[in-house]
């Protein structure tokens, strides 16, 4: 009962049954992920990543066809494709509507409202959090630096205490290094709507990346999850966390070569922070599709430190829902 009544405000707003966002992972969060979610009655994201407009286009007529509740389309405000798969978003009746990679225009957010669509976006801080409620966001996530894939600078408890604690007008769902439901407990109690997790679903049977992806994220040990560094302010890189491994080193040099051309006048800025999001792009495909553990990209928050077995989406679900009422008795014994 206090589970039910701690998850009900997040529960509403997504209207699933549980406020658990099963994040958007590029390469991994297809349409068949999306529905899969779905029927453990959880909230689950299509990641548009920079997917091409038509496949993209699909990809949420799929979604819409074979998915009776709610769920969200993530878009990269930063990727090529961005603008295209707004606009055909636009015309699309997708119940939630989530931006990122960066942080949405107030007109962007205003039009998507206007097609009768919740949206929601990330906030790296408070005053960003501040921008994008008077913007109009229906809904603001926190995702600390722990998670995996593009990344803030800043942990979810730091994020907790600018931002969850200093704000109600909207839900803010949180995320970044959760795995077990005694976390979800916690932060529900500290005042969260719900909570995100991305790696934690990669860890599941019916997740479809490549073997030796999961293979990887069993071994992985949490302090191998590292954080890409931005080497000089001439280009300015979404920092990406991941299991390191030579292709970490690969992109370290290809940070340095931009430089130099940046320099030598031969490449804009613009360009450059293309090459370095088309490089993400390719690494994660050939780490998710094709299995290259070695050069791919292992995109991968710190909480694959905390998992090291491959188990059906249902266990999952069960076990987080099991040890957040588990904990809540606990937390409400230490009271008295």
């Amino acid at each position: 009962m206090i589970l039910e009544k701690l998850m009900k405000r997040g529960s509403t707003f997504l209207g699933v049954k549980y406020p658990i966002i099963c994040g958007a992972m590029t390469w991994i969060s297809d349409s068949n992920l999306v529905k899969t979610m779905s029927d453990h009655d959880i909230f689950p994201v299509l990641a548009g990543g920079n997917m091409p407009p038509d496949k993209f286009e699909k990809e949420v007529d799929t979604c819409l066809k074979s998915i009776k509740k709610p769920f969200g389309v993530n878009l990269i405000t930063i990727a090529p494709n961005f603008r295209a798969q707004y606009e055909i978003l636009l015309a699309q009746k997708v119940p939630i509507v989530i931006f990122a990679g960066s942080f949405p225009r107030k007109l962007e957010i205003q039009k998507m409202r206007r097609t009768d669509k919740k949206v929601m976006s990330f906030a790296s801080e408070e005053s960003i959090a501040s921008q994008q409620i008077n913007f109009g966001i229906d809904g603001l996530i926190l995702e600390g630096s722990e998670a995996g894939g593009h990344i803030g600078y800043v942990s979810l408890l730091i994020l907790l205490q600018q931002v969850l604690f200093k704000f109600n007008q909207v839900p803010i769902f949180v995320g970044g290094g959760i795995a077990h439901g005694n976390m979800i407990a916690h932060l529900l109690l500290m005042g969260a709507a719900g909570c995100q997790l991305g790696t934690r679903f990669v860890m599941t049977k019916e997740c479809t990346v490549h073997k030796k992806f999961k293979e990887a994220f069993v071994k992985a040990k949490a302090r191998q999850a590292v954080a890409t560094p931005q080497y000089d302010s001439k280009l300015p890189v979404v920092a990406v966390r991941a299991l390191k491994n030579r292709g970490t080193v690969e992109f370290g040099k290809l940070q340095l070569k931009l430089l130099r051309q940046i320099e030598e006048g031969s490449i804009s800025r613009q360009k450059a922070q293309y090459e370095v999001e088309n490089y993400w792009m390719g690494a994660l495909k050939r780490a998710v599709v094709e299995g290259d553990v070695n050069y791919g990209s292992l995109m991968a928050g710190q909480s694959v430190g905390l998992v090291h077995e491959v188990k059906p989406v249902k266990e999952v679900i069960d076990e987080l829902l099991s040890e957040a009422e588990n904990e809540l008795s606990l937390a409400k014994e230490r009271l008295g």
